[in-house]
């Protein structure tokens, strides 16, 4: 039996989401527009409603942007090939919504010509170092308090959303400011002429983490504004971890930005290994606080990615229990559902199981 739906939660939103996250990596799917709209067949069939494309991501965009260089495969396959426009196109003839994925947030290969160009802009930590390990490789993090990363950031999310018709963005973990952050000189300046104080030693120091959570809030208020100034589509969708790990972890406090109509959608991710830990997440309370102020919820649920395959009697019982408690679903990623990470079930098999899924959202 799944768990219980919590007392005063409507059992069912207005309209559940079964979407899923389209990358470039490790997926041959925006080098080749055959392949593109082969893939937007078989979601069409198998009853998806959504794609969130990947748009920025490693430092690089998809399109000749002004503010940052063009992801160098694109580049070799043909820029021509425009994949965020071409999967808008195939979206919209079947019905389907777009939302562009702003994967990288703030983060940059701490390589990257910005990082390297710009130090300034660039977070530190206590003991000076400016990059952390994510993903197997050393990446930096632009500092959402300056005025001109805020401006490069928010330039390049208009400069996506003003290329074809979409139905909003979305960001995700990456759009944070990571706890042990915060010690570069641009900060520390700005934080001591508004406290009277430098930043305490100890990243964890509550003040401190509110100070940081602010400004990260500053910018994703500033975002709204610009999006609406432009009469651009407005809504906002965040992918954030589990409340507690977003905050303590990220300075991501979705439950205020939710609580604030800063976010207009909520897709928490939830790749628990166990049936057990995956109930426990759907039941955490600012989940629960989220549906109760009226925003729609979905629920990021691992399909597939490297070496790790989710069965497809286990997604089956994840689409379940989320579906019970009023939530959509949205898989990651496009090439775990039945492509190259397909594990030992293989591609036939698993298309026509989630075929079936999908029929039942």
């Amino acid at each position: 039996m799944g768990a219980p739906v919590a007392a005063g939660l409507p059992t069912v939103q207005r309209k559940r989401t079964l979407g899923v996250w389209l990358t470039n990596s490790p997926s041959r799917l925006y080098y080749d527009r055959a392949e593109m709209t082969r893939a937007l067949n078989e979601l069409q069939a198998a009853g998806f409603t959504a794609i969130y494309p990947n748009v920025w991501s490693r430092g690089t965009t998809f399109h000749r942007s002004r503010f940052a260089p063009v992801e160098p495969a694109l580049i070799k396959a043909g820029i021509e090939l425009d994949p965020i426009c071409t999967l808008a196109k195939e979206a919209r003839q079947r019905g389907m919504k777009i939302i562009p994925w702003f994967e990288y947030g703030l983060m940059e290969p701490a390589d990257a010509a910005v990082v390297q160009d710009n130090p300034e802009w660039v977070l530190a930590k206590a003991d000076g170092s400016r990059s952390m390990t994510m993903h197997g490789k050393q990446m930096s993090w632009l500092n959402p308090a300056h005025p001109d990363v805020r401006e490069r950031f928010i330039g390049l999310v208009m400069e996506v959303m003003q290329r074809c018709r979409v139905n909003g963005l979305q960001l995700d973990d990456h759009f944070a400011w990571p706890v042990e952050f915060g010690y570069d000189a641009y900060t520390s300046t700005l934080y001591e002429q508004e406290t009277g104080a430098p930043p305490p030693q100890d990243h964890t120091n509550r003040y401190w983490m509110t100070w940081r959570r602010r400004q990260l809030t500053g910018l994703l208020r500033e975002l709204r504004q610009r999006l609406k100034q432009e009469s651009i589509p407005q809504r906002i969708s965040l992918s954030p971890g589990p409340f507690r790990f977003a905050y303590n972890h990220w300075l991501q406090d979705w439950e205020l930005w939710a609580v604030g109509e800063l976010i207009d959608d909520l897709v928490v991710q939830n790749y628990a290994y166990s049936l057990q830990g995956f109930a426990k997440d759907l039941n955490q309370p600012a989940i629960r606080k989220a549906r109760q102020w009226g925003l729609p919820v979905q629920i990021g649920v691992l399909a597939g990615f490297g070496k790790r395959t989710t069965p497809i009697p286990v997604l089956a019982e994840k689409k379940r229990l989320s579906n019970e408690q009023g939530y959509g679903v949205i898989y990651f990623y496009w090439e775990g559902l039945w492509g190259v990470h397909s594990g030992k079930e293989g591609s036939e098999y698993r298309r026509k199981a989630l075929k079936q899924l999908g029929s039942q959202n």
